[in-house]
C-alpha cells in the first residue's frame, strides 16, 4: 500500500495497485487517521501501570549492568595507565649507552600505550551504549499519564513514531470482506502478534444524513400524514436530524424530497386550486386571489399552506356572475379604415417623401387638416390641392429644402 493525499489534505493509505488498474476485490483504502488511531489505543492499552513497573525493573536491571560495565572499563583504564606510566618511568631510566635495553623498553613502552588507547576506548564505547535515562520518580510519573502526554499538543508526531518504533515492529492492513471493517495486523518486537477489526471512518457527509430510523418512519407515515405533525411525531421519539437538531417541517420537506416520499393529498374531494379556478372561469389568478381575500369565494388552507377552493356547479355559477360583473380590461380598438378621400398621417409623409413628424407639426399648428377617427386615429382629406400645397410648403422650407435657405451653414474651421 501507499499513502495518498486527498483534495482536503486527508491521508489515506491505498493499495498501489489501483495506479496500475489492476484492483482486485480485497483492493481497500482506509483513511489514515482510522488505522494510527486503532494502533495507537493498542500501544496506550499496552502500557498499564503493571507493564510500565515490569518495564521500569527491567531498566534498572540495564542500568546496573551498564554501570558494571562502565566501572570495570574505568578500572581496565586506570590499570593501563598505571602500567604505560611505570614503563615511562623504566624507559627513561635507562642509560642510553645501553641501546639493547633502551629498544626493548620502548617496545615495552609503546605496548601499554596501545592498551591504554584500547581501554579508553571501550570505556567510552560503554558510556555511550545507554543514553542517560531520566528518574525513576519522573518515569512512573509520565507513565501515570501516558495518554494525556500523547495527546497533548507539545507532543510531536516524530516523539510518537519514535515511541511505536520501540515497541512495535510493523504494521499490517489484512484484506477484509466487509467494506464497513478494516482488519489490522500489529507485530511486536517480542515476536507476539495482535489483530484489530475497527469500523471504517464515516464521511462527513454521510455522517450528517438523517439517522435510519426517521426516515423509515418518514417513508411509513409520510404517504397520509402533513409535514407538522410528523415532524411532532419524530421528536416525540426522540429522533434529530442528522445535526442533532429537533425535526421541523422544513426537515421533514427536504427527507420526503431526498428519498422520493409522497405527501398526503392537499386537496380533498370536491376542491380545486386556484390556478384550476382560474382555468375554468377564464381569468387570471390575481383575480381569484381577489375575491378569496375579499371574502366573495370561500377556501381553505392546506398542510403545504396552499388555498383550497371548494367547487361545485353553484359556486362555478356565482363565479361566473362575478367574472362578468367585474369592469372589463381596456382592449386596443379595432382598426377603423379612413373615409374615401382621406389618407393616414404614415401615408401622407410616404408620398410627401418627408417624415411623420413634420405632418404633425403642421397638423398641430393648423396648416393641415386632419380629424380624429374612432380609434383616435389621425385622417387627412387628400387632394391633388392639398398635396401641391404641402409640397409647395416643403420646397419654401430650409430645413426640408436645404437649397431654399437664405443663409448659408457657418463653416468649421
Amino acid at each position: 500500500m501507499r499513502t495518498n493525499y486527498h483534495t482536503d489534505q486527508r491521508p489515506a493509505y491505498e493499495c498501489s495497485s489501483r495506479a496500475d488498474r489492476l484492483t482486485t476485490p480485497t483492493c481497500r483504502s482506509v483513511a489514515a487517521a482510522t488505522v494510527d488511531n486503532a494502533v495507537a489505543g493498542m500501544l496506550l492499552d499496552a502500557l498499564t501501570p503493571e507493564q510500565v513497573a515490569l518495564a521500569l525493573a527491567a531498566a534498572d536491571e540495564v542500568a546496573g549492568r551498564h554501570q558494571r560495565v562502565s566501572r570495570a572499563a574505568e578500572l581496565a583504564v586506570e590499570r593501563a595507565r598505571y602500567d604505560a606510566d611505570r614503563a615511562e618511568r623504566a624507559f627513561c631510566a635507562c642509560e642510553p649507552e645501553n641501546r639493547l635495553v633502551a629498544r626493548s623498553l620502548e617496545a615495552r613502552w609503546e605496548a601499554r600505550l596501545a592498551f591504554l588507547a584500547e581501554a579508553e576506548q571501550a570505556l567510552q564505547a560503554a558510556s555511550e551504549s545507554l543514553p542517560p535515562l531520566p528518574g525513576r520518580a519522573e518515569l512512573e510519573k509520565l507513565a501515570a499519564d501516558l495518554p494525556a502526554l500523547w495527546h497533548a499538543p507539545a507532543t510531536s508526531s516524530k516523539d510518537r513514531k519514535r515511541l511505536l518504533r520501540t515497541l512495535i515492529a510493523d504494521v499490517t492492513v489484512l484484506p477484509e470482506p466487509d467494506q464497513a471493517k478494516v482488519r489490522i495486523g500489529i507485530r511486536w518486537h517480542t515476536g507476539a502478534t495482535d489483530e484489530l477489526r475497527v469500523a471504517r471512518a464515516v464521511h462527513p457527509g454521510t455522517a450528517k444524513r438523517s439517522p435510519s430510523p426517521a426516515v423509515e418512519m418518514i417513508r411509513r407515515l409520510g404517504p397520509v400524514t402533513p409535514a407538522a405533525e410528523l415532524a411532532g411525531q419524530l421528536n416525540a421519539a426522540g429522533l434529530a436530524t442528522g445535526h442533532g437538531r429537533p425535526f421541523d417541517v422544513k426537515a421533514v420537506q427536504w427527507i420526503r424530497h431526498a428519498h422520493h416520499i409522497p405527501a398526503p393529498a392537499a386537496y380533498a374531494d370536491g376542491e380545486i386550486s386556484v390556478a384550476e379556478a382560474a382555468r375554468r372561469l377564464g381569468c387570471s389568478t390575481s383575480v381569484v386571489y381577489h375575491w378569496i381575500h375579499t371574502g366573495q369565494l370561500t377556501a381553505r388552507r392546506s398542510s403545504g399552506s396552499r388555498l383550497c377552493i371548494p367547487w361545485d356547479d353553484r359556486i362555478q355559477a356565482e363565479s361566473s356572475h362575478l367574472s362578468r360583473a367585474a369592469r372589463p380590461r381596456t382592449l386596443p380598438a379595432p382598426p377603423s379604415p379612413a373615409a374615401e378621400g382621406e389618407i393616414s398621417v404614415t401615408e401622407a409623409a410616404y408620398q410627401l417623401g418627408c417624415s411623420i413628424h413634420v405632418i404633425y407639426y403642421w397638423i398641430d399648428t393648423g396648416k393641415l387638416a386632419a380629424r380624429r377617427g374612432p380609434g383616435g386615429r389621425l385622417h387627412i382629406p387628400w387632394n391633388d390641392q392639398v398635396q401641391a400645397e404641402c409640397r409647395a410648403r416643403i420646397g419654401q422650407s430650409g430645413h426640408l429644402n436645404p437649397a431654399a435657405r437664405k443663409t448659408r451653414p457657418r463653416q468649421r474651421r
